[in-house]
């Protein structure tokens, strides 16, 4: 019997495992709640032949098609330039797709309700100017993340994002013309990019824990972080934690160790400090983030909300992030969560959820009330519906 339900052609870049972070742990959450709203058909783009890829996304949802991409090689400065200039080149983000695999998949979309796109990067593959009954989901705002690196960034490294910045902000302006409705993962997002009722916001979430966490302190006391290095705010927040904030924690606190989870985080680019410990990638952290005093995240470049403050609140375990790294959350400085931007501050706070354990679990404790509120995959459910039926509903 035929599914009278609307079909949604899902396009996602890769396809993520259980324990993935970041975007890709947003795309299994989206398309998980589009499974309840319709029948939903994926076209997964990767590089190589993809074939996990698919294997992974077959084993839950129907695979519609597969786009094969490939990196751009090395540009001259003046068509890095030219294809900056044009928001709409297939280039803009530094991938192409297989012309084929994209006619292919273009032709199709007639055939589906609603198209529902996993970010710029996937959307600028395809090259169109109009996307009729369409959802772009946006993880990071592009301009907004490389506006922080022209903030922090080394004087050559600033010019580019400038540049860049301009570029990417010239193309969300015009992204409402482009699609029906465009998903942001916070309220922030959502007024920088000028609000109105086309633009929901779907937050980030994460599974909520069959049972309340247990926390168990450990001596020597540890801070932790979790993210892959692979990812450049993630490796520079924490060259900057160890250069800035680490060596006055220690001060206060001699036999404190920083424990490192995150694919990468055991290998070359891990510091070389004898009391910093790199797990690696862990397939399940919450033990290992319930013997921290508390979790940091010292995030300066990058733009969206990031899912490892949803992980630790998650894991009721107390947390020490800059504003950025806590951006889109909502949390309170003083009552949910420690703020801070300067090296001073970031250490002191440290210092003080190690030495007031009580205090540090009491915000850790109000911000898992707001967690189980806000930022469960239950909790975000109802706003990709609501996305969803608004763009069935305007043609």
């Amino acid at each position: 019997m035929k599914d009278p339900r609307p079909r949604i052609l899902y396009l996602c870049w890769s396809w993520p495992h259980e324990r993935s972070s970041g975007y890709r742990s947003r795309t299994l959450q989206v398309a998980r709640a589009l499974k309840t709203v319709g029948e939903v058909h994926l076209v997964v783009a990767a590089e190589n032949n993809g074939t996990d890829a698919i294997e992974m996304a077959a084993s839950e949802f129907r695979v519609h098609d597969y786009v094969r991409i490939n990196g751009l090689a090395r540009q001259g400065i003046w068509r890095r330039l030219s294809s900056l200039s044009d928001p709409l080149s297939m280039s803009f983000q530094g991938w192409v797709a297989e012309e084929q695999d994209r006619v292919r998949v273009c032709k199709n979309m007639g055939n589906f309700d609603l198209i529902w796109i996993g970010g710029t990067c996937v959307a600028s593959l395809f090259g169109l100017q109009r996307w009729p009954r369409s959802m772009l989901d946006i993880d990071d705002v592009p301009s907004a993340k490389e506006r922080t690196r022209w903030r922090t960034g080394s004087l050559s490294d600033r010019s580019k994002a400038l540049v860049r910045a301009l570029a990417f902000r010239r193309r969300e302006r015009s992204l409402l013309e482009e699609f029906t409705a465009l998903g942001v993962c916070s309220e922030a997002d959502r007024q920088y990019l000028g609000g109105g009722p086309g633009i929901h916001v779907i937050p980030n979430g994460f599974k909520r824990p069959a049972v309340e966490p247990h926390r168990q302190s450990t001596q020597p006391p540890r801070l932790g972080f979790i993210g892959p290095f692979g990812y450049e705010p993630n490796l520079e927040g924490i060259r900057w934690f160890i250069r800035a904030c680490w060596p006055r924690i220690k001060r206060d606190v001699p036999d404190v160790r920083l424990r490192l989870v995150g694919k990468g985080t055991d290998g070359p680019l891990k510091p070389v400090n004898p009391d910093v410990d790199g797990l690696g990638w862990l397939p399940d952290p919450a033990e290992e983030i319930g013997t921290w005093s508390a979790m940091i995240v010292p995030i300066r470049v990058g733009g969206g909300t990031r899912l490892k403050v949803a992980e630790a609140l998650g894991c009721r375990c107390p947390l020490v992030s800059t504003r950025l790294g806590a951006f889109g959350y909502d949390l309170a400085d003083g009552q949910e969560i420690f703020l801070a931007d300067t090296p001073d501050t970031f250490a002191n706070a440290c210092v003080r959820a190690i030495r007031e354990p009580a205090e540090a679990a009491a915000r850790a404790g109000r911000a898992w009330n707001r967690y189980l509120e806000n930022w469960t995959c239950e909790a975000i459910a109802p706003r990709v519906w609501a996305a969803a039926e608004y763009c069935l509903r305007i043609q």
